[in-house]
């Protein structure tokens, strides 16, 4: 008897588990394009477009490798419209009872295929380097859940960067090194582009045609469709950008918007390139003296320290992680998220990238977008579907423990030891994103003065009680106590013109 074999959207890896598992003489991989998954919420086109061309390609490819494929597009006539209703119909048209699938990357596919009226084997996605099992095993018994550690078995167990038990020069991190502000000049033209072919055109018409409402703009399309093609773009980031990415990972510049980022997240996230292969590469181009140590650190503790760590926590905390407000948020998500006018041109330029890119780099997801929405009191819910919906490289698991954690601080503290706040000084340090703003970021109080200087004391304030006794937070509340009473009351009364002006929809 055959069986169905699930292949989803973001596991386009030809060593998936479930394709593992399976007999292709005899099962049939079952793949679908499914309104269900496009509409909770709404995608960014070029989102929409990557994956449903790059599942298109790995259908191609299965086939080609002699596998019996049943593939729907998202404009079949019998398109059920869901991923159960997809293998429900495949199993009536193939007789099979049973459905093999590579554990899906959030809660509510899994519970969905858990409840589904088929019998269904979900089997353990090990493209990632620590199980279920291994990040319970680390976190259990511990008082604080911190990254650092667990990078540091990560490490250990891959052997990257290792000198023996030790780590090559001596030690395990050189963020220190990475937080130069933004050059003048980049000499990197920024991630490989790929001229879109005929079977790509298909998809960006059908995505045009059915999501051309959804914020985002579709074209420009160039990216990696293949996994060849991802590889390309790799072996292009590793020779022309890696030995100047760790010097400025967390600089911003308004007319230069990838710097000497690789833009591979997607690829690796949607299963195109395996993370430890990305490492491996890197760590050979360490090796051979042609990047320095802390560009080759950065990166990989990124990969195998950060986007571990997140998938960790999304599982270790369970389904109700993405509900999660501690500091009891419960503003709306105002419209300048969405492209509406605002005289911050931090906010304005990050957001107008994110729209024509479907990109924007950690810093400004953390400092720009994510550290507004957190001084202005946003409902981390709002926020977390946001980041959801606008990036092309967002998927629950690692995007929700980012959000609702590490920039919203609405888990409570379990990834993040305070939070992610600062004033404008921040950003003007680490860009040019306040040269010509509207607001004068120097300026504390009044007319004209930076919203994040007002809304950082503000959020400082309001949130006293929970954060007086933060070690990490001390110097902030010291800094705020040395101020005089009438200044203190007048940034308060300043902030809270801004806040009123968020709410009223006014421009910001």
């Amino acid at each position: 008897m055959s069986r169905l074999i699930l292949v989803l959207g973001d596991q386009l890896s030809h060593g998936l588990s479930a394709l593992r598992d399976a007999d292709r003489t005899k099962d049939v991989v079952v793949m679908a394009e499914v309104a269900a998954e496009t509409d909770y919420v709404q995608h960014h086109p070029k989102k929409i477009a990557l994956i449903f061309a790059a599942m298109r390609k790995f259908a191609a490819a299965l086939r080609a490798d002699g596998w019996d494929v049943r593939y729907c597009e998202l404009d079949d006539t019998d398109n059920t419209g869901s991923i159960v209703g997809e293998l429900l119909r495949r199993a009536d048209q193939t007789g099979a009872t049973d459905v093999v699938v590579t554990e899906p990357g959030e809660w509510r596919l899994i519970t969905a295929l858990k409840h589904a009226p088929i019998t269904t084997h979900i089997l353990p996605d090990d493209r990632f380097i620590a199980s279920h099992h291994a990040f319970e095993t680390w976190a259990s018994g511990r008082k604080q859940l911190r990254m650092e550690y667990f990078y540091r078995d990560m490490r250990r167990k891959t052997g990257l960067l290792m000198d023996g038990k030790d780590p090559v020069e001596g030690k395990w991190n050189f963020d220190h090194d990475n937080r130069k502000p933004a050059p003048e000049d980049v000499a990197f033209d920024g991630p490989l582009r790929f001229t879109p072919d005929a079977d790509v055109a298909a998809v960006l018409d059908l995505v045009e045609a059915r999501f051309g409402g959804h914020f985002g703009d579709l074209h420009p399309f160039w990216f990696a469709t293949t996994r060849g093609q991802a590889l390309q773009a790799l072996a292009h980031f590793v020779d022309h950008a890696l030995a100047r990415f760790g010097d400025y990972q967390d600089a911003m510049l308004s007319e230069n918007r990838f710097l000497y980022h690789a833009v591979i997240s997607a690829y690796i996230n949607i299963g195109l390139l395996d993370p430890l292969e990305v490492c491996e590469k890197v760590a050979a181009a360490y090796a051979a003296g042609t990047v320095p140590i802390n560009a080759a650190e950065g990166f990989i503790r990124q990969i195998i320290g950060w986007r571990e760590y997140m998938r960790g926590i999304y599982f270790l905390e369970g389904p109700q992680y993405t509900e999660r407000n501690m500091l009891g948020h419960t503003r709306d998500l105002p419209d300048l998220f969405w492209g509406g006018e605002t005289q911050m041109r931090c906010l304005s330029k990050t957001v107008q990238q994110t729209k024509q890119e479907a990109y924007a780099h950690h810093i400004q997801r953390l400092m720009i977008t994510g550290n507004f929405a957190l001084l202005a009191g946003i409902d981390p819910q709002q926020v977390h579907e946001w980041y959801l919906a606008v990036y092309m490289d967002a998927f629950e698991w690692v995007e929700a423990p980012n959000t609702v954690g590490m920039s919203q601080f609405a888990d409570g503290g379990i990834i993040a030891s305070k939070p992610y706040v600062s004033s404008g000084a921040y950003i003007n340090r680490m860009s040019d994103y306040c040269k010509g703003c509207a607001y004068k970021v120097s300026q504390k109080t009044g007319e004209g003065a930076c919203p994040f200087n007002l809304l950082y004391w503000h959020f400082l304030d309001r949130h006293r009680d929970r954060f007086k006794s933060n070690a990490r937070m001390g110097n902030m509340y010291r800094t705020w106590d040395k101020m005089a009473a009438d200044r203190r009351t007048t940034v308060l009364a300043d902030a809270d013109e801004v806040l009123a002006r968020l709410d009223a929809g006014r421009v910001v």
